[in-house]
Parts: structure tokens; C-alpha cells; sequence
């Protein structure tokens, strides 16, 4: 179809007049506003690292989510061009990746405090050194459950996880320990053995026990006496040894599920000590995971009742930085 020339300028003096009429109206794309979004990801413009939060909020539902915007993006690199990706759905459940996989630190403490030289006790102001590292340095301390739902391969969990596991039960976790980890926003794992709960002033109870559950920590099982479950003592009879494992196994776990109102799904080997007959007695019981203190970090196809742990002992804050192994490399391709 031909346009003579006047109809021909026409159309383009109007093109012209609806197209800037159309761009004037929109207005600016606002900081943190959506530009585009899939089944699978939302790109947003650029915001400061605090608004993350409202992101998280509004696009995840959860501003506990955080972790995953910060992951999915080049935080060191954040300017006023690129654009930020959040993740909508679940990516590396197994944190699996091209150069290698995912594996998760879990550090064991026992005592907290300065007035005990024990090897079992660190002081207050080294372990608010090493938790103000975690913090400064990016680590997401995690909850078991969480860790649960990774070896199960059913949640993604942040990059650079740690679960911070205290064993025994003494008092100090709450004295000590808790308001450090509560300046630093967080929680722990505690095994406790259940004839020690509020044996004496050094040990917790069970209110304290509970107020620090309703405080987001996970409470689990170290057996009722913390005996050797791997060694059948000289006086006992075979009989007498499985009706005491059945105990240490079986009746912690009934004891702390009645004081708590809970089902108890973490269990750690007392003295650090198991064989394949005792997995199988825990896994029996109804517990999920099983802790040891055999050094490493944890894969996600990892045995769960053999799950590493590394005791921090020492004050040297370059072997703490070393126990804090997230990545195992290697080519998957």
C-alpha cells in the first residue's frame, strides 16, 4: 500500500506524539521494583543490601530468606546498572555445582567461661571472637532441622552454612554462651544427657532448657549417663549391656520428648564413640541424625547417624577459620 506524502507525514508526526505521550506517563522504574518475573526467578533494579530484606519479604515471603538474594548475587560487585536476581524456586538442594559440592561444618562445643582451664571450656571472649567472625565473614548458622532437610535432599540451605552443636548440658550454655549468640542473631544444637540435667549448679535445667527452645534452639539426646555404648563393661552380661543401650538410646529420647513436648530427632554419641549396631539402635529410636566427633565436613550424601564433627578445643582463631570448610572442589563436568 502506497501513502502520498502528506498522509505518509502525517502518520509520523503521530507515531512520534504517542510514542513520547506513552514513555512521559511511565514513571521510573523505583529501586527494589520488579522488572521481570518467571516461574523461576524475579529481577528487580538495583537496591542497598539493607533492602534485602523487604525483597525477601515480598518476593519469598520470609525475610529469614535472605540468605538466598545474597547468594544468587555478586554483593561485592552491587551498582547502579545490574540487576538483582531472586530466586523463586528451589536451586542446588544438594548444593551440587560444576566444580564441585556443598559440605557443611559442625563445630562442638561443651563448657563456656573464664575461670576453668579445662580443655572442654572455651573462654567467654574467644567465643565471641570466633561467632563475630562467622558474622563479618558471611556464615549462616543453620538449624539441625534445616541440616535434616539437606541430607534428605529436600531444602537448599545458604552456601555457607555451619551447625554450632554444645554437648553435655552445663550451665554456661545458657550463662555464657546464649547471649553471645544472641548478639550475633544465632541459635545452637544442644545434646544433653539426661541424668545431668539439674544434677547441680553447674548443670542446666529444664526450665532453662525450655526457655532456650522457645528461643529457636534445638535441644537433642547424648544418652541418659553418657556412658560408652561401643564397650560391654566387665560386670555386665550381654543381656544387662543391650537393656543398657536400649536405656541410653531409647528412654533419653522418651525423657527429653516428655519435659519438652517435643519429638527428639538429634542424637550424639556419647565420648564421640559408635558401630553400625548402634546406628541402627538410633535409627530404631526415631532419630533423624546421629553426630560423632570425627573430624570433617558433611555432604549432603553423607552418612546422617555418622555425621562429622569438629571439637573446637583450641584459642587460635586460624584453626577455628580452619575447621570452617564449605566447598569440596571438583569436577563434575
Amino acid at each position: 500500500m502506497k501513502f502520498s506524502k502528506p498522509a505518509f507525514v502525517f502518520l509520523c508526526v503521530n507515531f512520534i506524539f504517542y510514542f513520547t505521550s506513552c514513555t512521559a506517563t511511565k514513571p521510573p522504574v523505583q529501586p527494589g521494583e520488579v522488572v521481570y518475573k518467571s516461574e523461576e526467578y524475579a529481577l528487580c533494579k538495583p537496591v542497598s543490601k539493607s533492602s534485602f530484606l523487604d525483597l525477601a519479604r515480598t518476593l519469598l515471603g520470609d525475610e529469614k530468606q535472605i540468605w538466598k538474594i545474597e547468594d544468587a548475587n555478586d554483593l561485592e560487585g552491587l551498582n547502579g546498572e545490574t540487576l538483582i536476581a531472586v530466586p523463586l524456586k528451589e536451586k542446588n538442594r544438594g548444593g551440587l555445582f560444576e566444580d564441585g559440592y556443598q559440605i557443611v561444618p559442625i563445630l562442638c562445643y561443651h563448657k563456656f567461661g573464664s575461670d576453668d582451664t579445662s580443655s572442654m571450656t572455651t573462654p567467654s571472649h574467644v567465643f565471641e571472637q570466633q561467632m563475630k567472625y562467622l558474622k563479618d565473614n558471611g556464615y549462616r548458622v543453620i538449624s539441625a532441622r534445616q541440616l535434616v532437610d539437606f541430607l534428605e535432599y529436600r531444602r537448599q540451605i545458604p552456601k555457607k552454612s555451619v551447625l554450632i552443636t554444645v554437648d553435655d548440658g552445663y550451665k554456661s550454655v545458657y550463662e555464657v554462651a546464649w547471649p553471645i549468640l544472641k548478639k550475633y542473631d544465632f541459635t545452637a544444637t544442644l545434646f544433653v544427657y539426661t541424668d545431668y540435667v539439674g544434677l547441680s549448679k553447674k548443670a542446666i535445667t529444664w526450665d532453662e532448657l525450655g526457655e532456650l527452645k522457645d528461643n529457636g534452639f534445638t535441644i537433642g539426646s547424648h544418652s541418659v549417663a553418657h556412658s560408652d555404648l561401643t564397650k560391654k563393661n566387665q560386670d555386665e552380661t550381654q543381656e544387662e549391656f543391650q537393656n543398657r543401650l536400649e536405656k541410653e538410646i531409647f528412654l533419653s529420647k522418651e525423657i527429653i520428648d516428655t519435659k519438652l513436648g517435643q519429638d527428639t530427632l538429634f542424637f550424639s554419641f556419647p565420648y564421640g564413640r559408635y558401630n553400625a549396631d548402634l546406628m541402627k539402635m538410633v535409627k530404631s529410636a526415631g532419630y533423624k541424625i546421629a553426630v560423632t566427633v570425627d573430624r570433617g565436613s558433611n555432604p549432603f550424601f553423607t552418612n546422617p547417624l555418622a555425621l562429622k564433627r569438629d571439637m573446637i578445643l583450641k584459642q587460635d582463631i586460624a584453626l577455628f577459620i580452619s575447621r570452617l570448610k564449605i566447598f569440596n572442589p571438583l569436577s563434575l563436568k
